[in-house]
């Protein structure tokens, strides 16, 4: 048994592991690199290192193909601490290369920490307008809003992921169940006027009633976006109220009364809500004198945090972000002539990391290369004095 653990060890401290994986990590961005013409960039980061085995489907069944990146850097970051802890003694004398390893390390982490906690999103809207949320722009959620009340809605989102599941969705606050007939992850939906080879629409409800929904392949491109359609039965206590069509080319809410209140069901961009507002005051696109070219872009903005911080305005621009709540905005898109401008919204709560990191591996680098550089200054003097 000692024996055997003795191997194990001998493993996870081997140089020999470190190389193979250095290899592995190599050919993982080679293909990642490929596949990124068919996937984009947000399609090669999911399938390819957000993830611990990749996966490629062969006649419809998925097959494991290579490690993913979550595995391989799990596997180097395992390595270089087992390693450290097994060959290395704490001496002055190596302070910089613990600083070195721990500043790499760091730097392990905060890519894994990432991965999983950083969301990109993004806030639309006109001079004057005020929001408090921001919008996902790869996923989309079904809203079911509990308009009875005109001072508030009451809202439940349900993630378009559940839509795809062929599983009721029962919600506590909904008197209802959510059945989910058909579901297509991207497609077109047109007037069923000018398409009268369709079959017939499985809604029974609104303007579902009126629309023919055309299957489309998903796309991967970074200037594309999939559109989601679904068909979906609600089931009260007494029995079906109706099929719906929704998805975000009907760009309106449904409605409907039950149960002695007013429902509204709409398919739009997943929300992020924030306990403050941003309201839109101005924007600017100023350009080079006597020319067209765009010299900067600026959105002045002012938070009203519901916290009873008050308020303040700020002027967002190229590369002068707002951090706020644990949020960065940046310009992103702005129509000047419209009054539109569009900020991302970045939330990364390990963003210093990577910071540190270098910073640790840069001053680890300095000591030691300044060690041995001093030991070279004393042992020349000594041989210049003799």
């Amino acid at each position: 048994m000692i024996a055997y653990l003795r191997q194990i060890r001998g493993l996870f401290v081997s140089l020999r592991l470190t190389v193979v994986l250095l290899a592995l990590s190599i050919v993982l961005v080679f293909w990642a690199t490929l596949d990124q013409v068919h996937l984009g960039v947000w399609g090669i980061q999911h399938k390819w290192f957000f993830t611990f085995i990749v996966v490629q489907p062969f006649n419809g069944f998925p097959v494991p193909v290579f490690p993913g990146g979550y595995f391989i850097g799990g596997m180097l970051l395992i390595n270089l601490v087992a390693a450290h802890i097994y060959r290395f003694k704490f001496k002055w004398k190596k302070l910089g290369i613990w600083l070195a390893h721990i500043g790499v390390i760091l730097l392990l982490g905060s890519q894994f920490f990432t991965g999983l906690q950083q969301r990109e999103s993004q806030v639309q809207f006109n001079v004057g307008e005020t929001k408090r949320y921001s919008e996902d722009f790869l996923l989309d959620e079904l809203a079911v809003i509990d308009a009875t009340d005109p001072k508030f809605d009451d809202v439940v989102a349900i993630p378009e992921s559940l839509l795809a599941r062929d599983e009721p969705i029962q919600h506590p606050k909904l008197p209802f169940r959510i059945v989910t007939r058909q579901y297509f992850p991207n497609s077109s939906v047109q007037m069923r006027t000018q398409a009268p080879n369709a079959p017939p629409s499985p809604a029974t409800m609104d303007i579902g009633t009126q629309l023919a929904v055309t299957p489309q392949p998903l796309t991967y491109k970074p200037d594309e976006h999939n559109i989601p359609a679904a068909f979906v039965e609600l089931i009260g206590p007494e029995g079906s109220l109706g099929i719906w069509l929704v998805s975000p080319w009907i760009d309106q809410t449904q409605a409907f009364d039950y149960a002695g209140r007013t429902w509204q069901l709409v398919m739009r961009s997943k929300r992020y809500y924030t306990p403050y507002s941003l309201s839109l005051l101005q924007v600017k696109n100023d350009v080079y004198p006597g020319t067209d070219i765009p010299k900067n872009f600026s959105s002045q903005v002012r938070i009203h945090d519901d916290a009873g911080k008050g308020e303040r305005d700020v002027l967002i621009y190229m590369n002068n972000p707002l951090r706020y709540g644990g949020l960065t905005y940046y310009q992103y898109q702005m129509n000047k002539a419209s009054g539109l401008s569009v900020l991302q919204v970045v939330r990364n709560p390990s963003w210093r990391m990577p910071y540190i990191a270098c910073l640790l591996v840069a001053l680890g680098l300095v000591i030691q290369f300044g060690q041995h550089l001093a030991g070279f200054v004393r042992k020349r003097t000594a041989q210049i004095k003799a």
